[in-house]
């Protein structure tokens, strides 16, 4: 069984503050455990995609880039009987952020969100909307905190100009700043729907960006069992297994609300740990035998 480890053309802004190779660490220890899996770049015209019997999605971080191309690159693997993890249909509904629409109408606590469409306005509604004196609005297909802004009634003329000139060409998403969020963004990683570990990203001053290229910084803490649990509640409504998910969310009043479900190409915090690395291929074998 040959197996595709797929990645992107490198770029160094996404690979900055990242100490150590997730994806050539995760190829190592599935190797040594006698698969056949070797690196692919997902749009790299020279790859016969019809060679392989599996291919993970792991590293794509550009395809926010160029989402069209990419779902029909999944829909082709598929139709060539290649086992795409996570499979497609889960992927293009994990691409927009209306998905998080969806989990909220299953009743789980999800950041309140409104949604703009392509070629629409921004206005100040939305500081009544949801109560609050500065906002956070980003494309609804994005990764990385890439075009993602915050609103406040000082900056509000010139971010309108900016929005509205942004919703020219892709659909947005309006969520009130979360305050608890400079206290970081928990991470629970899950492989087969089982629950694996978690980080906690923060922020650095003066920022809400949680991202390492972005000076966030990383740690490992032990979490409540609830919140673990609270966390994988947002995965028993997805139709098919996953081989890796990771439900990224803030502690309000002591309990776990959802920022992102991320389905995609997450880095999974694997850090080079044995007993990670083997959770992580214990699920893909029981997704592949």
């Amino acid at each position: 069984m040959k197996i595709a480890l797929v990645g992107y053309k490198k770029q160094d802004k996404f690979a900055q503050g990242v100490t150590n190779d997730e994806d050539a660490d995760l190829l190592h220890f599935l190797t040594e455990k006698g698969l056949d899996v070797v690196p692919a770049i997902w749009n790299d015209e020279k790859v016969d995609w019809s060679r392989f019997h599996v291919a993970i999605i792991k590293s794509p971080w550009d395809y926010h880039n160029h989402l069209n191309e990419f779902l029909n690159w999944l829909y082709r693997l598929e139709k060539l009987n290649i086992k795409v993890l996570n499979p497609a249909e889960i992927i293009q509904w994990n691409s927009d952020k209306k998905y998080l629409r969806d989990i909220a109408k299953n009743g789980l606590p999800v950041i309140e969100s409104e949604y703009l469409d392509q070629g629409s306005s921004f206005d100040d509604r939305y500081f009544g909307m949801f109560d609050t004196d500065q906002l956070v609005v980003k494309p609804c297909v994005s990764a990385g905190a890439q075009n993602t802004l915050t609103v406040n009634k000082n900056n509000l003329k010139e971010r309108t100009e900016e929005i509205d000139q942004l919703l020219k060409s892709e659909d947005y998403i309006i969520q009130p700043f979360v305050e608890e969020i400079k206290n970081g963004e928990w991470s629970f990683l899950f492989f087969n729907g089982q629950y694996s570990h978690c980080s906690l990203k923060k922020p650095k001053k003066d920022d809400f960006r949680v991202q390492h290229y972005h000076g966030g910084t990383i740690s490992y803490p032990v979490p409540d069992p609830v919140h673990i649990e609270q966390a994988r509640s947002y995965l028993k409504s997805l139709p098919q297994p996953t081989l890796y998910a990771r439900v990224d969310g803030v502690l309000v009043n002591n309990s776990f609300k959802l920022m992102e479900l991320e389905l995609i190409e997450p880095y999974l915090f694997l850090n080079g740990d044995e007993n990670l690395l083997e959770n992580y291929y214990q699920a893909l074998m029981a997704l592949i035998s």
